[in-house]
């Protein structure tokens, strides 16, 4: 089972398979040499991106992520001021320090090569790096693959169909919402407390809450900072940060949100200020994608400011309900959007949100499931269209849409008994199913869609 530590996990935008991943890529092939007591012979390196990792890569900033994993940096403790300076450093110089003890030449522009018209075989989020001795011979090559949300595979775990899952042992084991519900349902649990109790199987009860709190402190404080940092979005859209000029209207009409009547805004607000964050490059939560962040935690902070009654625990059980449905999608179909198109991040953190959301309004299981199902149908078929390969047009108003449409879902269900013509686990087959067949042009290369209809400034 996927553990809500795995599925929620700190890490630099602007996006968690396009950034993250291939970053974490790399740092795994410098693990590879070292373990292959190949490292110290490496005087050369040759990078191939493949797929969309290489027809939107630069603006999703693939190839300095790549620099940064080859320099023995990990995207959870990373500084985002520190990887512009470790950047600048590698460009000047034309060399990096490979897993940050072993200097070798390297030029960004020459030996980071994009192969947007050839896709590998597993995953179309390919990656593969090459090191070359002294002599100019091959002595280690190696294939990754970039599956979404910040989990990565080898060519080895792609043969065997593997996931980079850090698996539990659980006390109640599923593999689908119905499994989920009968195992709740057998042991007289919530959601929450089924994935409470698997996760201690895995850690300390203590350590889980700890956690799950520090998963949260994190989202809050990039939501803090797109609150405040103001100014243009990094490339060629010239996009202007608007979350830092809404919040101040909203303060001048309601200082208190818990006040205010405009609690649409309130939420529209959390999730941009996330996602301006993502877009410029800054520390966010996969929940389940970096391009998906602000969801969850702009519904979280709808239930903290507009709940009565709303605490801690309630912020836990939202975090571990929506990590078990998050956890459904991921083994069953794809949080990718290279593979599946946004249905498979904002239509998925949207599905996970308002299951979650349905929990802590006190929902029943079958409601929460309900929620769920209801979050996901009606974002079937959305595509995956950034403009000039950037995390933010759609991709900001989208989380925005995505937090709106969970708390409608999750407030439909509840008006319910839990009883639905679709289950979960159905829209969740025919999200993989839509995804597999929707054309190419719309799954992250921006090649269709808007990416193609309007003009670049």
């Amino acid at each position: 089972m996927l553990s809500s530590f795995d599925l929620f996990k700190v890490g630099l935008g602007p996006s968690s398979s396009h950034t993250t991943g291939p970053m974490k890529a790399a740092l795994r092939f410098v693990h590879y040499l070292a373990a292959q007591m190949q490292a110290q012979k490496v005087h050369k390196l040759d990078v191939r991106l493949y797929g969309s990792l290489a027809l939107t890569g630069a603006g999703h900033h693939t190839d300095r992520a790549v620099l940064l994993g080859l320099s023995g940096l990990r995207p959870e403790t990373l500084i985002p001021s520190d990887a512009d300076a470790a950047i600048a450093a590698i460009q000047k110089s034309q060399t990096l320090m490979l897993g940050g003890k072993i200097k070798i030449d390297f030029d960004p522009k020459a030996d980071i090569r994009f192969e947007g018209q050839t896709s590998l075989p597993f995953h179309t989020n390919g990656l593969r790096f090459n090191a070359f001795n002294g002599d100019g011979d091959l002595i280690a090559s190696r294939i990754y693959y970039s599956v979404g949300g910040g989990f990565v595979v080898d060519e080895d775990e792609a043969g065997r169909n593997a996931r980079d899952d850090v698996t539990i042992t659980p006390k109640h084991p599923f593999t689908n919402s119905e499994e989920l519900l009968a195992q709740a349902d057998e042991a007289g649990l919530s959601i929450a407390q089924v994935m409470l109790e698997n996760e201690c199987a895995h850690r300390p009860r203590a350590e889980v809450l700890a956690g799950l709190d520090d998963i949260w402190g994190h989202m809050q404080a990039s939501m803090n900072h797109g609150l405040r940092r103001e100014g243009m979005l990094p490339g060629t859209l010239k996009v202007r940060r608007r979350a830092p000029g809404l919040y101040l209207k909203l303060r001048v009409n309601n200082p208190d949100p818990k006040q205010s009547c405009e609690r649409s805004d309130w939420v529209n607000l959390w999730a941009m200020a996330v996602n301006e964050e993502n877009a410029s490059g800054g520390r966010v939560v996969t929940a389940p994608t970096n391009g998906a962040a602000g969801v969850l935690p702009a519904v979280i902070n709808y239930y903290q400011h507009f709940v009565p009654g709303a605490d801690g625990d309630g912020v836990r059980n939202f975090l571990l309900t929506a990590a078990a449905i998050g956890g459904l999608y991921k083994r069953n179909a794809s949080i990718s959007g290279a593979e599946v198109g946004c249905q498979g991040e904002v239509g998925v953190a949207c599905s996970m949100a308002a299951g979650a959301l349905a929990a802590v309004l006190g929902g029943t299981n079958a409601q929460i499931e309900n929620a769920a199902e209801i979050g996901m149908e009606h974002n079937l078929g959305m595509t995956c269209d950034p403009v000039g390969g950037l995390v933010q047009i759609p991709c900001i108003e989208r989380n925005a849409f995505g937090a709106a449409m969970a708390i409608q879902a999750a407030r439909l269900a509840l008006l319910g008994d839990g009883k639905h013509a679709i289950s979960l686990d159905e829209v969740i087959k025919t999200m993989f199913e839509t995804g597999r067949d929707m054309s190419t042009k719309y799954k992250e290369t921006s090649q269709g869609g808007l990416a193609v209809n309007i003009v670049e400034c």
